[in-house]
């Protein structure tokens, strides 16, 4: 007698989020919603969850996104690690869509196993008609759950689509359709209840290291017309240990920014994104004051691909370990050059 496929253990962390928010008498009534609901309750409002995994709950956090920590995350890290040496199969992680590129980035570089890390939300609380979460936790389960998966790295799960953690961004304020992935487009997606892969990532070359202590504060500037970026003077008495500055276009600032920037980074890094949402810094192209090769020839760091809000979680992380700038301007060297390699299509 064939025996039956046992059903694939899964652990969802809830940390809040609009997933999570209800009113104060469970509507919206009042003063709004905030998170009140623990992951028991998120996946009890999910009746076919029963039938994908045999599911454990823990209420990791309860509050909106904005108020999730590096040193939350590293201790997210830990939990899940622990999960995985338990024996599940997969993890979902539930939050706010605020922060949800930022939750999901950072989760990928600090987990380096071959389970699935699947992080999910929603646009509408429970409350709403047409409330989004119940759908997206359960292809969040279905993808965890599945062999299919495995190898990817910490995804997000929204919508139907599969994201790969280090290119997803939230795109817009309200729509159920705000996880996108404008660089690289979605690697799957979840189509009558079956985690579908068509692109496998390059894995990361040089993983970064959980730390163990304090992590560093860093800012982030972004550069906008006219800008004086006064605020340059105030990042080293704030008590920053680095800096992202989002510059225009394909890494540019003005011309009469350009020795503050210099000078900064003579003693703290300096890392050089794009305001724009999509594609890399470039190296080798623009030569005026204030371009990309002028920054980087005065030690400005080029983030890659990376936009802001991802170069500040991945310094932050690097910093926590190691604070030489050369150090730095390594890891984000071998970050780029490990993801940047081709992505191969994969049969599904």
């Amino acid at each position: 007698m064939n025996e039956r496929p046992r059903t694939p253990r899964v652990t969802v962390f809830s940390l809040g989020g609009t997933i999570a928010a209800t009113g104060a008498g469970g509507d919206a009534q009042g003063d709004g919603v905030s998170p009140r609901l623990g992951a028991d309750e998120i996946v009890d409002a999910v009746p076919q969850l029963g039938g994908v995994a045999e599911l454990e709950t823990v209420a990791f956090r309860q509050i909106p996104s904005g108020d999730i920590t590096l040193a939350d995350l590293v201790e997210l890290a830990d939990e899940i690690s622990r999960r995985f040496d338990d024996g599940v199969a997969g993890v979902v992680v539930t939050q706010g869509t605020d922060t949800i590129e930022e939750t999901s980035f950072a989760l990928d570089l600090l987990l380096h196993g071959e389970r699935p890390v699947v992080v999910t939300g929603a646009m509408r609380n429970p409350t709403m008609a047409g409330a989004d979460g119940p759908a997206n936790l359960l292809a969040a389960v279905q993808v965890a759950s599945s062999a299919e998966a495995s190898g990817l790295g910490a995804v997000v799960v929204f919508d139907d689509e599969i994201h790969a953690a280090r290119f997803v961004r939230k795109t817009h304020s309200s729509s159920t359709g705000a996880l996108r992935s404008p660089s690289a487009g979605p690697i799957g997606w979840v189509s009558e209840g079956r985690c579908r892969v068509v692109l496998r990532l390059a894995r990361l070359a040089s993983p970064v290291v959980g730390p163990t202590g304090v992590i560093p504060s860093v800012a982030l500037l972004t550069v906008s017309v006219g800008d004086d970026m006064a605020l340059l003077a105030q990042v080293e008495a704030s008590g920053y240990a680095g800096l992202v500055v989002e510059a225009f276009g394909a890494g540019h600032v003005p011309a009469r920014v350009v020795p503050r920037l210099a000078d900064l980074a003579t003693r703290i890094p300096v890392i050089l994104a794009t305001r724009t949402g999509a594609g890399e810094v470039l190296q080798g192209t623009y030569g005026f004051p204030g371009s990309e090769r002028d920054l980087i020839s005065r030690g400005l760091i080029p983030a890659g691909f990376l936009d802001g809000p991802k170069a500040r979680v991945l310094l932050s992380l690097v910093l926590s370990v190691e604070s030489d700038i050369d150090a730095v301007r390594s890891a984000f060297a071998n970050f780029n050059a490990s993801v940047g390699a081709p992505i191969t299509s994969h049969g599904s």
